[in-house]
């Protein structure tokens, strides 16, 4: 396996969105809100406003208006694939950097790829891929033949050991220092496949993807499964309890809501104090991602942190108060340059096994 350890690869140049627009107060407060945990509930606008001292109509109005101006992606149902037992990995590949997006139009050609980015190393495509249950060729199959038709010279598997926080939240009232402040670490989440049935199943399909931006937009939800919107919220409730719905919120569009750097932190921690010093990473509020992930020869980096930032400098400042809060200071950086990818997995359709009938005969 060629080594990991050296950094090469493309300079750093903007993503395909655009640059920042500018936002009022009213707005970043509006967007930290729709961030952090959307309500379940019948009229989720109308507590949304009050929290951000607005009427649910104007609520509703300055979301529709942050959607059309492509500062809020998507708001939408945020399910655990882990929990409904999915396979999934992050994923390191080495491919032609002369022309990447080859390998990359490949790849993101499965369903279950969800991120797909060109880093600064010589392994420069890192991509997010899920699997369903029940896959013929699972993950290991999965990755041997999009590594054949992508022509990767290597693919490195990175599966997650210990998930210390996933959290896509952009502080978008906070300077820096608001970013690069530790709050309470939290326990590790957990992460095995939970039980659910059929009723689940049908939830999942009637809800994800984009939910409308109306006063009741878990009704037409509701609607599909032919029950009442007070009994649908009660399951999505439940659903929440048992880890299978982590919550319901807005995702963004990074660059445009001024997030124009994202840096992935591996540190290279002794294997006594990951479980001491994982979740302290984690805490901090420009981390999105944290994860303890498997070592090898020529990658000795054990703990993954996805900062998040409005510059590289930003991006650096938070890794560096980590570094200072912890003591770990030999880790590396790798930069996104390109988005060839992001999406929100859409759960038990008929594309997975679509893909496999076509790719593998199965």
């Amino acid at each position: 396996m060629t080594s990991l350890s050296s950094q090469h690869g493309p300079k750093l140049r903007s993503r395909k969105h655009g640059a920042a627009i500018p936002l009022d107060e009213l707005d970043k407060r509006l967007l930290n809100l729709m961030q952090g945990r959307f309500p379940i509930a019948p009229r989720p606008y109308a507590q949304v406003g009050a929290q951000a001292g607005m009427t649910e109509a104007q609520a509703i109005e300055r979301v529709r208006q942050l959607i059309e101006v492509r500062i809020i992606r998507q708001v939408t149902p945020i399910f655990d694939t882990r929990a409904l037992g999915y396979s999934s990995m992050l994923v390191a590949a080495k491919v032609d950097p002369e022309n990447p997006w080859r390998a990359a139009n490949v790849i993101n050609a499965h369903p279950g790829v969800s991120h797909n980015y060109l880093r600064n190393h010589e392994f420069n495509i890192w991509f997010t891929i899920a699997t369903e249950p029940g896959s013929p060729l699972g993950l290991d199959g999965t990755l041997e033949v999009l590594g054949r038709e992508a022509g990767a010279e290597s693919i490195r598997q990175l599966p997650t050991l210990k998930l210390f926080k996933i959290r896509m939240d952009l502080e978008m009232e906070g300077d820096t220092k608001a970013l690069a402040r530790a709050a309470e670490a939290m326990e590790p989440a957990e992460t095995e496949p939970q039980p659910y049935d059929e009723r689940d199943v049908a939830a999942i399909r009637a809800l994800q993807g984009d939910m409308p931006v109306i006063e009741e937009p878990y009704a037409p939800a509701a609607a599909k499964l032919g029950i009442p919107q007070q009994e649908f919220l009660a399951l999505l409730e439940q659903m929440q309890e048992r880890r299978l719905l982590r919550r319901v919120a807005a995702i963004l569009y990074h660059r445009r809501a001024g997030f124009s750097a994202n840096g992935m932190g591996v540190w290279k921690v002794p294997d006594r104090q990951v479980m001491e010093l994982g979740p302290r990473m984690a805490a901090f509020r420009g981390i999105s991602h944290c994860y303890q992930r498997p070592t090898y020869e020529d990658w000795p980096y054990s703990i993954f942190t996805m900062a998040h930032g409005r510059s590289k400098e930003e991006c650096d400042a938070i890794l560096d108060s980590i570094a200072e809060h912890t003591g770990i200071t030999e880790r590396m950086t790798l930069y996104s340059s390109t988005e060839f990818k992001k999406i929100r997995l859409l759960y038990f359709t008929g594309e997975y096994r679509d893909w496999e009938h076509k790719h593998a005969g199965l």
